[in-house]
């Protein structure tokens, strides 16, 4: 909120949005699903660029549909039914959450570049700031904080 004072404008500290912007969407596991979830994912990152004035560097879109990608191939493949995809962002952070109804945690294996498959885990690690996994009623949430702004080296 701006207050007007004698045709002056003072910024009262109140202009920026208190909720983080939060979205969710449910997939059903059929063929498409993935491809829907990272198009969720870009449209949410446009939304919190307009809504919260968030600003991104350039790595951002394409890791954050990578970091999605993983979580949503994991659950799709790993689980027996539906998964939700949860996205809550600020101007500076993007949580990603995927439940679905495994109760098995994910498991992160050593690295290993002759290992054909089972990278995933690794990649959310590589590309998250957090990462947590647990179980929940209805199986698994499994979390991911991913920054919209890498510090600079220095």
């Amino acid at each position: 909120m701006t207050e007007h004072l004698g045709g002056a404008v003072i910024p009262t500290g109140f202009d920026v949005p208190v909720e983080p912007l939060r979205r969710a969407a449910h997939y059903t596991g059929e063929p498409g699903c993935i491809a829907e979830a990272r198009a969720f994912a870009s449209r949410f990152l446009e939304e919190l660029r307009t809504e919260w004035c968030a600003t991104a560097d350039r790595r951002a879109d394409g890791e954050l549909m990578l970091l999605v990608s993983e979580l949503v191939t994991n659950a799709d493949r790993h689980s027996n039914g539906p998964y939700i995809l949860e996205l809550e962002g600020t101007d500076s952070a993007v949580t990603v959450s995927v439940y679905d109804s495994s109760s098995a945690l994910p498991r992160r294996y050593p690295k290993d570049p002759e290992r054909v498959g089972r990278h995933g885990l690794e990649i959310v690690c590589a590309l998250a700031s957090a990462v947590t996994a647990e179980r929940v009623p209805v199986g698994k949430r499994v979390q991911a904080r991913f920054e919209l702004r890498r510090p600079e080296a220095g």
